[in-house]
């Protein structure tokens, strides 16, 4: 059964949000709202909430429900059944490490906008043929970084990209100085330390530095 994920919010309206895409992977439900409330409070509200944890689609509903200023997707979607999961809980907007058919079928039918991942001009080129134009550079540095991107902004200059993968604080800059890159995803701002010990001021301090990185 289809569920209508009714929501205005496009793909590029994700990038555009903010300079930066937290990459966030939860393993307590219990961190999931104090994590969110203090993105938001630095700034940042697009959060991609990834499925590597059985604790993930849970995270997602109840920031959802209990942080209205937050915008929760769904990152590592890999199957249909992983974009009807997302959208049931609550995700806004869903992220993919690559990209097949089935997954980019499966996110427009269920409303649910998707930033598919891409490494290679012929990724690039079927994820277009299926209607998207913003899209995942990943994983980025491993995969040719700025380099490649400036490589991909003659033949697809009409595709914005968010590189994630390998983007830290030290080099964010690089990236969102590209004309075809309208955000980064990086995971520099949620900690996995500040994560377990609670430190949402820590969060709060680093979200508000990568919401004011110029692009």
């Amino acid at each position: 059964m289809a569920v209508e994920n009714h929501t205005s919010i496009t793909a590029i309206e994700v990038m555009r949000d903010a300079p930066v895409i937290p990459v966030i992977v939860l393993h307590d439900v219990k961190d999931a709202v104090p994590l969110a409330r203090a993105l938001v409070a630095g700034g940042i509200r697009m959060l991609e909430v990834t499925l590597r944890t059985r604790e993930a689609l849970e995270c997602i509903e109840i920031i959802s429900k209990e942080v209205p200023d937050a915008v929760a997707g769904a990152g590592t979607i890999r199957s249909a059944a992983d974009a009807q999961a997302s959208a049931l809980a609550g995700a806004k907007f869903g992220v993919s490490p690559g990209y097949t058919r089935a997954v980019g079928k499966a996110c427009h039918d269920l409303g649910l906008p998707l930033l598919p991942g891409v490494a290679t001009g012929s990724e690039i080129m079927l994820a277009q043929e299926d209607g998207f134009t913003e899209l995942k550079f990943f994983p980025a540095v491993q995969a040719g970084g700025v380099a490649m991107l400036k490589a991909w902004q003659g033949p697809f200059g009409d595709v914005k990209f968010c590189p994630t993968g390998g983007i830290t604080a030290a080099n964010a800059h690089e990236f969102l100085s590209l004309s075809n890159v309208a955000c980064v995803g990086g995971s520099w701002i949620v900690p996995t330390d500040a994560i377990a010990a609670g430190d949402w001021g820590r969060i709060e301090a680093l979200a508000r530095e990568a919401s004011k990185l110029a692009r």
